[in-house]
C-alpha cells in the first residue's frame, strides 16, 4: 500500500519557523560595521546630500530663469 501523504495544515507552519530560524541564522554571519565606520560613512551620504541639493537647486534656479527670459519674455 502507498503512503498516505502528511496533512497539509502541519507544512505551511514548519516552513514559517524553518524561514525564521534561517534569518536568524544568516543575521548572524553578517559582518555589522563599527560605530566609527557608521558615523564616518553616514556624513558622508549627509554631505553628498547636502552637495547634491546644492548643485540641483542651482540648476533648477538656472533653467527657471532662463525659461522665464526666453520664454515668457521677461525682465
Amino acid at each position: 500500500m502507498a503512503k498516505k501523504p502528511q496533512s497539509q495544515s502541519s507544512q505551511p507552519k514548519k516552513r514559517r519557523f524553518t524561514f525564521f530560524s534561517d534569518i536568524i541564522g544568516e543575521l548572524r554571519k553578517v559582518v555589522w560595521p563599527t560605530r566609527q565606520e557608521t558615523i564616518r560613512l553616514t556624513l558622508i551620504v549627509l554631505g553628498l546630500c547636502m552637495v547634491m541639493g546644492v548643485v540641483l537647486g542651482a540648476v533648477d534656479y538656472g533653467f527657471s530663469e532662463l525659461v522665464a527670459k526666453v520664454l515668457l519674455g521677461g525682465k
